[in-house]
């Protein structure tokens, strides 16, 4: 990617998450990927080369990763949120390594970019559950407790679900209507 010039109305990585500053090619290549979607290989080998063209802006990682995700190559879409991670990492300043960001101001104030690390790593910590590498899952889950105590990306309801994993439906508190006895009315 040709770097967003730190002179440009655009050198703020926040309007990036935007879609601000994304070169056209690399637009148009996006677009012409989402119409073909179903042909893999080919819109696979557009989004690589959209991503090429700008390898550090988040809409090419974002394009990747859903088409992954929807795609149900979930390996391939975790790995594009590994470098999700890393690319906001890069650009707010922190570690790459999820496991070493501490607490920072950014992150309650929900900027673009802090925004964009935080749904990164949500969706980080789900595949990694769906993938059965729970332990992954879990740590980063606790990474995103502690970075957005408000739950403001939604993250709590992965955590939600990694508790109830083994757990026979019968007896959930929360469903009344299912743990009630055969023949009982409410």
């Amino acid at each position: 990617m040709q770097a967003i010039d730190a002179h440009d109305d655009l050198a703020d990585p926040g309007l990036a998450v935007l879609g601000r500053g994304l070169p056209a090619a690399a637009e148009a290549l996006i677009a012409r990927a989402g119409l073909i979607r179903n042909r893999v290989a080919e819109a696979q080998a557009l989004l690589d080369e959209a991503h090429a063209l700008a390898p550090t802006h988040p809409a090419t990682l974002i394009a990747l990763y859903r088409f992954h995700f929807y795609g149900n190559r979930l390996s391939a879409a975790r790995e594009v949120g590994v470098r999700a991670i890393a690319c906001a990492a890069a650009a707010l300043d922190l570690p790459a390594d999820w496991r070493r960001v501490g607490a920072d101001a950014r992150f309650r104030a929900l900027e673009p970019m802090p925004r964009f690390w935080l749904f990164s790593l949500k969706g980080y910590a789900y595949l990694s559950a769906r993938l059965g590498d729970l332990e992954v899952g879990r740590a980063a889950l606790a990474k995103l407790s502690e970075m957005d105590p408000e739950d403001k990306v939604g993250h709590r309801v992965i955590g939600d679900v990694l508790a109830r994993m083994g757990r026979d439906d019968l007896g959930y508190e929360d469903c009344p209507d299912i743990a009630a006895p055969a023949g009982a009315t409410s």
